[in-house]
């Protein structure tokens, strides 16, 4: 237990001094791509709510929910995103 704690703090840390050194032109590439990742979770997701027992697929169908709207949203915030670059070439 002690070790998950540890790597979920290491990967906390990381993960925030990594997205502070993002450049924002790489913001929306890395977004999208992150976003494509995500949707791995979706499929663990679908397994996990296919486990047996009614808590498993409970806490299943609640990652899967979540899940899906994770990656929904991205994606909407990421298109949002590229329609501000399109609206600045217009007026070019």
């Amino acid at each position: 237990m002690i070790l998950l704690v540890f790597v979920f703090v290491l990967a906390l840390f990381l993960g925030v001094e990594l997205i502070k050194r993002v450049p924002s032109q790489l913001h929306t590439p890395l977004m999208s791509g992150a976003n494509a990742i995500s949707g791995i979770t979706i499929v663990g997701a679908i397994v996990a709510a296919s486990a047996e027992g009614p808590f498993a697929t409970a806490i299943g169908m609640a990652a899967l929910i979540f899940a899906t709207i994770n990656v929904v949203g991205g994606y909407v915030v990421t298109d949002r995103m590229l329609g501000m670059f399109k609206a600045g070439r217009k007026g070019n």
